[in-house]
């Protein structure tokens, strides 16, 4: 075991692990994300950062070009949706060929926005990486510059990581929630679509199926990029499968769309998925043949996906913005 900056036990591999460092500007960042990449480079850890330009600008003329330090741009990393950059972190350790013991240290400025419902994915995101990257011998720095980022998600970065460092060392969190209780105190967002006439009203659905074959030709009139609505359509379809099939049918579905905006209800009378994380992975691990996919597909390729209960049952919510043909 290495000793760090703080004086504590650098932790030994294993999971992943998830700090925080707060400054209002992005020098006051870098001189907290220095020390945690230098310390992990002399170790014999690899150091990606994924870091808007100031940042990174700042870091690499500081830190040069020593083996083991990649910069990568934030768009191939941080997706469109939240998701995709999980899978895009699995990936950057699996073909990091660390070396026994080591971790991946990763620097990363989140790149969210621009509106309060993209936000919102992005505190998801913070809540349940730990969790979705189970196993990964990765380690975080999330650099949250309080000077720009909502407070709203500034004061939830507070919550979410377990040890926070800065110009001291790194030192354990007293403000840090578990995931569960934090993803429970989400707000499920309006969707002010929802109060037009729906595209499509489908109640008492027990065939799956039904609803794409009648969707279809719906959607097409959009005018929309033909992949985009295939996608949409294959996630719908994949919820009312989860809802015939791990629910309590029937199912009823909405579906409303206002230009390129489509909104979708999928609702039947069970009690939803249980596991807070479920979708945030597919359910089975790398085994996509014993299915459990449905909200998995959802999150990957929709833009916002909420789930609710009340006393009818349970509600999958998806909401994207299909692009122009």
């Amino acid at each position: 075991m290495t000793v760090s900056a703080a004086g504590l036990a650098a932790p030994a591999s294993g999971g992943p692990l998830h700090d925080v460092a707060f400054a209002d500007s992005a020098a006051g960042l870098v001189e907290v994300a220095l020390p945690f990449a230098r310390e992990g480079l002399a170790a014999g850890d690899p150091v990606v950062v994924v870091t808007g330009e100031p940042v990174a600008d700042a870091l690499r003329a500081a830190l040069g070009q020593p083996p083991g330090l990649t910069f990568l741009d934030q768009r191939d990393v941080y997706g469109r949706r939240t998701p995709a950059t999980l899978t895009a972190f699995r990936k950057l350790v699996a073909g990091a060929e660390l070396p026994p013991g080591r971790r991946l240290r990763v620097i990363a400025e989140i790149a969210g926005g621009p509106g309060d419902r993209d936000w919102l994915e992005w505190q998801r995101y913070e809540a349940v990486v730990e969790h979705a990257l189970a196993g990964c011998p990765v380690w975080f720095l999330c650099l949250q510059d309080t000077g720009e980022l909502p407070a709203q998600v500034v004061r939830w970065a507070h919550c979410t990581h377990r040890h926070v460092h800065a110009a001291r060392g790194r030192r354990p969190n007293p403000e840090f929630q578990a995931a569960e209780q934090l993803l429970a105190q989400l707000p499920v967002p309006t969707e002010p679509l929802q109060a037009a006439p729906p595209l499509l009203s489908a109640d008492g659905v027990t065939r799956p199926g039904a609803v794409r074959h009648a969707l279809a030709p719906l959607l097409a009139g959009l005018d929309r990029s033909p992949d985009a609505t295939d996608d949409l359509l294959l996630a719908i379809d994949e919820l009312v499968t989860n809802a015939l099939v791990h629910g309590r049918p029937p199912a009823d579905v909405r579906v409303w769309a206002d230009g390129g905006t489509v909104v979708c209800t999928v609702s039947d009378g069970g009690t939803g998925p249980g596991d807070p994380f479920a979708g945030y992975g597919p359910a089975h691990g790398e085994d996509l043949s014993r299915g459990g996919m449905g909200l998995w597909l959802a999150r990957q390729l929709c833009d916002h996906v909420d789930i609710w209960t009340d006393e009818r049952g349970v509600t999958v919510r998806v909401t994207t913005e299909l692009p122009a043909r």
